[in-house]
C-alpha cells in the first residue's frame, strides 16, 4: 500500500480525467476501478467534440488510461465494497480482500443502467440503439424508432422522442403499470403502443439494430432504438458509508464551484452528480475536482512549512 495523496474510485470518463489532471500536477493518485461501468458497454458516442462519427467508450476509457499512466497515475483493477474514515484517513476496502488509504478520495462511480438481458441488444448499444436522448436523438431524425422499456419510463421516452420522428413504436417489455393519462398522450400522438415481452433484437450488418422480435412471434421491424427501462442503479453506496449527503434519487449534490461534497475531502463528478448524464459534463467535473484537489494538497503543504 503506497502513500497516496488522493484515491478515484471509478475509472470511467470522469475518473480517468481527473486522473490525467492529477497526474499533470505531479501528485501521487491511485485509480481503482471495478471495470464494469456504463461507459464499457457503449460502442459508440456521437456529441463530443472532435469526433463527429463517434467515439467508444472502451477507446476513451484505454486512451485515457493510457495518458494517466504516462503520468505516474497508477491504476488497481478492484470494486471497492466498504468505506470508512479513522482519524485523517479514509479507509477502503476492496472486493479482493486489499485495503486502501488516503486523506482523499474522489467518488466516481457512476450509474449503472437498468438492461434487461435481451438477445443482441448489448451489441447494438451506441451504434443503432441509445440510452440518452439528448445524447443521440439527432441519430433518429425522421427514423422509425422501437422505444424498448418499461411502463412509464418508456412512455415517457417515447413522447420525448416526438422532437426527432413521429414513427415510433413503444414496447412495454416488463408489462408495468402505464398510468390512463400517459397512454392518451400516446395514443394522441400516434405512438404505436405494445405491452409484450421482448424475446430478441433483430440485427442487420453491423451489428445494426433492425427491430424485435416479441414472445407471441410477431416481429415489428425498426430503423433504430431506444432503451427506457427506469430504476437505473446509482453508485452512491459508498457515499452513503461515508455520510455524504444524497438526495432522494441517491445522487450526490456538491459545492458548484468545487465539486467537493458535505464530507470535507470527499468529492464527486460524473454520473453520480445533480446534472444531465454526459460524456462532456463527467470529463469537466473530473477536471474541476482534481483542481480543487490539488488546491487542499497545497493548501496542507503550505501550512506544513509554516
Amino acid at each position: 500500500m503506497k502513500d497516496y495523496e488522493c484515491i478515484i474510485i471509478g475509472g470511467g470518463i470522469a475518473g480517468l480525467q481527473a486522473a490525467i489532471q492529477l497526474g499533470r500536477y505531479h501528485h501521487r493518485v491511485l485509480v481503482i476501478d471495478a471495470q464494469n461501468g456504463r461507459s464499457t458497454l457503449c460502442r459508440a458516442y456521437h456529441n463530443l467534440l472532435g469526433w463527429p462519427d463517434g467515439v467508444s467508450g472502451e477507446q476513451l476509457r484505454s486512451s485515457g488510461r493510457q495518458q494517466a499512466e504516462r503520468l505516474n497515475v497508477h491504476f488497481v483493477d478492484d470494486e471497492i465494497v466498504t468505506a470508512s474514515k479513522e482519524e485523517e484517513q479514509f479507509q477502503l476496502m476492496g472486493k479482493s480482500g486489499r485495503r486502501y488509504e488516503a486523506k482523499r478520495i474522489l467518488l466516481a462511480t457512476g450509474i449503472k443502467d437498468r438492461i434487461p438481458p435481451i438477445p443482441n441488444l448489448i451489441p447494438c448499444l451506441g451504434t443503432s440503439v441509445y440510452v440518452c436522448p439528448d445524447c443521440d436523438g439527432y441519430e433518429v431524425t425522421d427514423k422509425r424508432v422501437i422505444v424498448l422499456g418499461a411502463g412509464m419510463a418508456g412512455a415517457n421516452m417515447a413522447l420525448t422522442l416526438l422532437y426527432w420522428t413521429k414513427e415510433i413504436t413503444y414496447i412495454n417489455h416488463d408489462g408495468e403499470d402505464v398510468a390512463p393519462e400517459l397512454k392518451r398522450k400516446l395514443q394522441e400522438q400516434n405512438i404505436r403502443y405494445v405491452r409484450e415481452p421482448i424475446e430478441a433484437v433483430l440485427v442487420k450488418d453491423g451489428p445494426l439494430f433492425g427491430g424485435v422480435r416479441l414472445q407471441n412471434g410477431t416481429v415489428i421491424a425498426g430503423e433504430r432504438g431506444f432503451i427506457a427501462f427506469g430504476n437505473n442503479q446509482v453508485n452512491t453506496n459508498l457515499a452513503k458509508q461515508l455520510g455524504v449527503e444524497r438526495l432522494e434519487n441517491r445522487h450526490i449534490p456538491t459545492d458548484a464551484r468545487t465539486k467537493q461534497t458535505n464530507v470535507p475531502n470527499v468529492w464527486a463528478a460524473g454520473d453520480i452528480g445533480v446534472h444531465s448524464e454526459q460524456v462532456a459534463i463527467a470529463m469537466g467535473e473530473g477536471v474541476q475536482a482534481a483542481i480543487w484537489i490539488h488546491k487542499s494538497i497545497m493548501a496542507e503543504k503550505n501550512a506544513s512549512l509554516g
